[in-house]
């Protein structure tokens, strides 16, 4: 199964968003989404999913570093969940641990930007090094 895979930061006022190439092997930034309600985002992501072509999902899964499921594991499980129920492809949760720190740290090095602009890149960011870390483990599978 080809086509691109969309990557999901999963933020309690915006989701990040990324998505790759057609092969499932480079992962590029696409935005974010504000949060609404699980229905507006539902409905929000398989608008997207349907335009991009996708045909996996990954979900961010926050998980501490001795690898005990941080604050938000089981929202992200049952957003994932929610959005298996919505759209009928694979959607699989993806280790998102240190991926917030290393966009953070990315954003610092980079030229200097709004602090609006800043928290905007960086949800797509996390979203992006989520999905270049699952693709890069998958191998894009």
């Amino acid at each position: 199964m080809t086509g691109p895979v969309l990557g999901l930061d999963l933020g309690a006022r915006r989701i990040g968003l990324a998505v790759s190439d057609q092969a499932g092997q480079i992962a590029f930034p696409a935005g974010y989404l504000d949060r609404s309600s699980l229905e507006a985002d539902l409905a929000a992501l398989e608008a997207l999913v349907a335009e991009r072509a996708v045909r996996r999902i990954v979900v961010g899964l926050p998980r501490l570093l001795d690898g005990r499921d941080g604050t938000g594991a089981a929202a992200a499980r049952r957003f994932a969940a929610a959005l298996a129920d919505r759209i009928a492809l694979p959607v699989e949760l993806e280790d998102e641990r240190l991926t917030t720190a290393e966009a953070e740290r990315a954003l610092r090095e980079a030229p200097a930007r709004r602090r609006r602009d800043r928290k905007h890149l960086l949800d797509a960011m996390a979203a992006t090094l989520l999905l270049r870390g699952y693709l890069a483990r998958t191998g894009g599978c």
